[in-house]
């Protein structure tokens, strides 16, 4: 069955995908003022309060540890948001058949951690 491609279709699904990336890039800033704060106030106050951080982490140090961190919770947040609006787009564009996720087999009930 061949199907032709339209412009509009093109042009919905790009508007689509910027919505995404822009979406999943403002989570992923979001996690990475968070994770900043959350790693920079132990960071400083261990490099001030305790002997060995003092001797041995010197700012340079301190900044890798603290961008280390932003950096991370930046790709992982943007990276699970990407992956649940895919998961949810594709889910939308899929055929009525199978939308149907309840299993009907056994008449057993679904065990807790198998539930829709």
């Amino acid at each position: 069955m061949a199907t032709t491609v339209t412009r509009a279709h093109l042009d919905q699904r790009l508007a689509l995908a910027k919505r995404c990336s822009r979406e999943a890039n403002l989570a992923g800033v979001k996690a990475a003022a968070v994770a900043t704060i959350a790693s920079a106030v132990p960071t400083l106050a261990s490099v001030r309060m305790v002997p060995w951080a003092k001797a041995n982490i010197n700012p340079t140090g301190q900044a890798l540890i603290i961008c280390t961190a932003a950096g991370m919770a930046y790709f992982v947040a943007a990276d699970k948001k990407i992956l649940s609006l895919a998961r949810r787009h594709s889910f939308e564009n899929a055929p009525e058949h199978l939308k149907n996720t309840s299993f009907q087999g056994t008449g057993r009930p679904h065990p807790a951690f198998f539930r829709p």
